[in-house]
């Protein structure tokens, strides 16, 4: 069972049919929507500030989530996939967006509705990616626009392949 911690008078609260790997950790002030998985060695940190995710959201092994005292919040919209080893510092995230793994997104930016973030990227603070962007890079950078469609299609699919590999997990606990 993963480690939920309450801290500062707030207990995570977990939306229904969330995943939570064994080893996961989740402190404090979070606020998950329903159909989230949250996997292996990954932690979010609601300690210092605020975490809010919306539905449908994976964050993938070893990532960790993470804000600054009174200064920061994370905020993650719907359908969205976070990949391995990402570390989210302090950021918004829109619906239908994908992280991609290694990471990293700093404090006060913002990663639009279906924009990508390619693997390795470092995400500076206070940058702005808009909607349908991918960026890479360190620093990351404006590479291209990617169709809205394309888009909408790749990340729901992740979306929609994390809540069926939660599922293996839950088929093998009954038996």
């Amino acid at each position: 069972m993963a480690l939920i911690i309450p801290v500062r008078g707030f207990t995570p609260e977990i939306g229904n049919e969330c995943f939570l790997a064994e080893n996961a950790t989740i402190i404090g002030d979070v606020v998950m929507g329903d159909g989230c998985s949250v996997w292996f060695n990954t932690v979010l940190r609601g300690d210092v500030n605020s975490i809010r995710i919306g539905n449908r959201v994976n964050i993938q092994d070893g990532s960790v989530l993470h804000t600054l005292y009174q200064k920061s919040t994370i905020e993650i919209g719907d359908d969205v996939s976070i990949g391995h080893n990402v570390t989210i510092h302090g950021a918004k995230i829109h619906d239908l967006a994908l992280i991609g793994m290694g990471s990293v997104v700093m404090d006060d930016a913002e990663v639009g509705e279906g924009a990508i973030v390619a693997a390795g990227a470092v995400v500076l603070s206070r940058t702005k990616i808009g909607p349908n962007e991918l960026w890479g890079g360190a620093p990351a950078k404006f590479i291209k626009m990617v169709d809205p469609a394309q888009s909408r299609e790749i990340n729901q699919k992740i979306a929609h392949n994390y809540l069926m590999y939660s599922k293996w997990y839950d088929s093998q606990e009954e038996k």
